[in-house]
Order: structure tokens, then sequence, then C-alpha cells
């Protein structure tokens, strides 16, 4: 009776998000004196995730499975998670998983929590703490199902690497075509960037940059950092940028360990979809913007005297630490 872990991927290639939700299912499964068993769909190396306290991963390898379906992805859950008489499942808090774990819940007659934090304050009775009201507020949820699903935050525990090896098994799921009420038409994918969702760092800009002629800035300073960029709704909403790139209450949350906004004023919506992030960094002419009020550091300043000198002194930085 592991403690069960669903691993994303994409690619072939394990997420960020799987090698710490895979962390922190090792850590749960101290506390309740057991192991973890991974479950992996179409991955290359199944295997790697033993370095992170994996003890067995059950690979799922199936072509109907290479685009992401809640519904299918679910009911192949359903079938490891009955098989391994798991009593606790550990997933990330990206979209595909919450999706899929609001539709494994139902069939499991589970309770499901989303936004936990950090580890369990007690296994039993089994309390969690997550975020609420937007990110403004924690509670500590108590789970009295029989199986408790248990949504991560993003960046919110880490990623631990172990010395370990995991086994690894072949699972076949039953899937019918009633799994795939639901299908995907395309897919348009920036593949040279790194994804909100995974990135350590956003650098994200706003109306205060004018226009999208003076976008190379926040991807140039995004670059020295090794970040993803992002924008504020207003942003969007222009056409400046993607809406894949607008972060916030209406659009993507963010939970970086450091988030850099320039010219952006700090609405409420923007706020709440980036109060997880650890460190949040304000570049802002205006000293009376909203956002230096939640901000941990402040610049009041032009963005377009700021920006380029913390570029340079970051390459400067960089140069003399290599």
């Amino acid at each position: 009776m592991s403690v069960l872990v669903y691993t994303e991927s994409e690619g072939g290639k394990f997420k960020k998000a799987a090698f710490e939700v895979a962390s922190y299912a090792k850590e749960v499964a101290n506390m309740l004196g057991t192991t973890v068993t991974a479950v992996s769909i179409n991955a290359n190396d199944s295997s790697e995730l033993g370095g992170y306290g994996v003890d067995k991963v059950l690979e799922i390898k199936n072509d109907k499975l290479t685009d992401f379906n809640a519904k299918a992805y679910a009911n192949s859950l359903k079938q490891v998670v009955e098989k391994e008489e798991a009593k606790v499942v550990i997933v990330s808090s990206s979209v595909d998983s919450k999706s899929l774990a609001s539709i494994l819940t139902v069939y499991l007659n589970a309770g499901y929590v989303t936004n936990v934090v950090e580890l369990p304050e007690s296994v039993s009775p089994f309390v969690v703490k997550r975020t609420a009201f937007t990110n403004k507020a924690f509670n500590k949820t108590e789970v009295t199902a029989a199986i408790k699903i248990i949504g991560v935050s993003n960046n919110s525990y880490g990623i631990k690497e172990v010395s370990g090896t995991a086994t690894v098994e072949g699972f076949e799921p039953l899937i019918s075509e009633g799994d795939f009420t639901t299908n995907i038409i395309s897919v348009d994918k920036a593949t040279d960037k790194v994804s909100i969702a995974d990135a350590e760092i956003v650098v994200s800009g706003g109306r205060g940059l004018k226009g999208p002629e003076n976008w190379g800035m926040i991807e140039d300073l995004a670059d020295v950092l090794g970040a993803a960029t992002a924008c504020s709704k207003p942003v969007s909403d222009l056409g400046w940028r993607p809406h894949s790139e607008h972060v916030g209450q209406t659009g993507k949350p963010v939970a970086a360990n450091l988030y850099i906004a320039i010219g952006i004023s700090g609405a409420i919506q923007h706020l709440a979809g980036i109060n997880s992030s650890k460190v949040k960094v304000v570049i802002n002419n205006d000293p009376e913007a909203p956002f230096f009020k939640a901000a941990d550091y402040g610049i009041v300043g032009d963005a377009f005297e700021v920006v380029p000198q913390l570029i340079e002194k970051l390459k400067e930085f960089k140069a003399n630490n290599a």
C-alpha cells in the first residue's frame, strides 16, 4: 500500500514538477512507513525517478495517450490506484494534473486537496497546509476520505535528490473509446523558451514598456537569468504578447522562486496569480504603484534605464563567476 505519485512528462522527458512531486511523495511515504510507486505515461527513461525517492515505476506505453487527455489519463490512474491499493495519491498543480485529478476524485470517491505548500502536519489525522483565497491566506485542511489526492503547489517543496534506484514494470490500462469524448485537434507550442510552469525565474512586462517593439529588453533579461517571459493581461489583450504568456488570476498562475515585474502596476487580479512566488521584484517609475506593497524588493525608476544596467551587471557577474 505505497504512496502513489503521478509524474508528468512531455515529449518523453519528465517535467521539473515530476521530480518535485516524487520528492514530496518520498517524504510522505517516510511519514507513513511505506514506499513510493510512480506512474509514468510514455516517458523515455522512467528509471531516473529512482534518484528522487521512487521505489517502483509502473510505466504506461500507449500511443493513444501521446497527447494529454484528462479522462483517459484519469481512468488509467484509477486502475493503478486500485491495483496498488494506494490510499495517498500525489500530483502536481499543473493545469493537466488538476484536470485529471478532479475526474480521478469522482472515480475513486476520494478527497482532493489543491495548492498544498508543505508536508502534512500529521498523517493521522491527515492534515495539510494549503493556500486559499487566491493565495492571500493559508488554511489547514483535514482529509477524512479513505483515498486522499494531494495537489502540491509548484516550487513549494523543491526537488530533493537521493541515492536510490527504481524498479520499472510495464502496465497496460484498459482504455475504451468512451475515454476520448474530447480530443486535441492541434497544439501550438513555443519550443525555444523556458515554460512558465517549469520556470524558477519569471521576467514579466506590462504596459509600462509602451509597445511590443521594446519587448527585446524583457527577453534579454530572461536570457541572462535563464528565465521564462510573461506579461500582464493588458499586454496580451493589446496583442503585444501571446495569451500563453499572460499571468494572473485570469491567466496562468506563477509560483516561481523569483518573479520580476517590469512596468506592471499590480492590479489585484495580477497579484492574485503571482502571490505564491517566493521573491517578488518590481521595477516601476510610479512610486505609488500597488505592486510595491506586495514586493520583496522594489526599484523606483525608468525601466528603459534600469533594466539595461541590470542586464550588464548580471553579465559581468556571470563572466566573473563562470
